[in-house]
């Protein structure tokens, strides 16, 4: 018998949150992200699914190319860019287009002498202090990419840094407006939570993120509420029991004792399987469809749960980590991180299962 824990991928519901994206900003292209893998999806399995997005934006050229190699003919763009001028040529040949945002990419794409034009997204930092060139800079940039000839189509982009928190996105938004206004270029602003909160910032192109894995970008707002279904639901047994006595300790460092007689369950998973080491006892989860809770350390293979008075909990009853049923941001919340780490670090050795 095969080891139990294994992802089961809602592909009907990826579809599903990026047809809330599109009812959020009707007039706008869904350029779908699905970098890190499709945050612990799949990145083709991803775009397959959201085959229905106007693009897609990932973070290297290999992720690009593979998509490309599938049959991907969307927009296809780079996030963070090149990383050097090795990489031009693969960007020409494959139809790439790439964010820019620092002198040197412009450097090399002045000196590439590309067979093609390479179509850019001209970042520019409004406040978040990332990536992207500062304001005061930012018409003499132009004014050099126009100038390139190995440069199509510009669009100008930024990143909110607050957009799902205050204060919000008005400073950044009122510093890209001032300094896209009277130009004739596309704009690319609205990340999750921009999408579905402020509707000033959707701009040509929007880029719906963790919304589509069914995780909420508010700390103060459930993805249900939102009408997003869960897409990853991480699924294990029970493989033991064990009885303690009142003063029994649990799984290394005795992080728990027993304060009366109980029964625990040991489930098959760990955090190597991405489960986060860190979630302490009273971390939830569903033991055969019910609510329970973590006890004690996570191990590296496994964690144990309380079925103290859980009648028909026997070795062999199904556990839901997170997922149907379980959002995975309430799990992240009580681990003290959020969803998206959750679900990015799925590791490799769990099956996937695509349903």
């Amino acid at each position: 018998m095969p080891r139990p824990l294994q992802a089961h991928i809602n592909l009907a519901a990826l579809r599903h949150n990026l047809g809330v994206a599109r009812r959020h900003a009707p007039q706008s292209r869904m350029m779908a992200v699905i970098k890190a893998n499709g945050y612990g999806h799949g990145v083709l399995r991803a775009a397959r699914a959201l085959d229905g997005a106007d693009g897609f934006a990932v973070l290297n050229v290999s992720e690009a190319v593979a998509l490309r190699e599938a049959g991907f003919n969307q927009t296809i763009l780079l996030l963070e860019g090149f990383f050097s001028a090795d990489e031009l040529p693969s960007l020409a040949e494959h139809r790439l287009a790439t964010v820019v945002h620092c002198a040197r990419q412009i450097e090399q794409l002045e000196a590439s002498g590309l067979p093609v034009k390479l179509d850019v997204f001209l970042k520019i930092n409004t406040g978040m202090n990332r990536l992207g060139f500062r304001p005061e800079v930012f018409t003499a940039v132009l004014d050099r990419l126009q100038s390139c000839p190995s440069i199509g189509k510009i669009t100008l982009m930024t990143h909110f840094a607050s957009a799902d928190e205050a204060p919000g996105i008005a400073a950044q938004l009122a510093c890209f407006d001032g300094l896209a206004t009277g130009r004739e270029m596309p704009r690319c602003l609205a990340n999750s939570a921009a999408i579905l909160r402020h509707p000033a910032a959707h701009g040509d192109w929007v880029r719906p993120g963790i919304m589509l894995y069914g995780s909420s970008p508010f700390a103060d707002e459930s993805a249900a509420s939102l009408g997003l279904k869960p897409v990853m639901t991480l699924r294990s047994r029970i493989i033991a029991a064990q009885e303690l006595e009142e003063g029994d300790a649990v799984g290394y460092g005795a992080t728990y004792r027993a304060t009366k007689p109980m029964h625990v369950g040991i489930v098959a998973c760990g955090y190597a399987d991405g489960y986060p080491r860190h979630a302490p006892t009273g971390t939830p989860v569903l033991v055969n469809g019910v609510r329970s809770r973590i006890l004690g350390r996570v191990s590296m293979d496994m964690l144990c749960v309380d079925i103290t008075g859980h009648h028909g909990v026997h070795v062999g009853s199904p556990v839901t980590l997170w997922g149907e049923g379980l959002a995975v941001d309430e799990v992240a919340a009580a681990a003290g991180t959020i969803g998206y780490e959750l679900l990015c670090a799925l590791a490799p050795r769990v099956p996937v299962i695509e349903g």
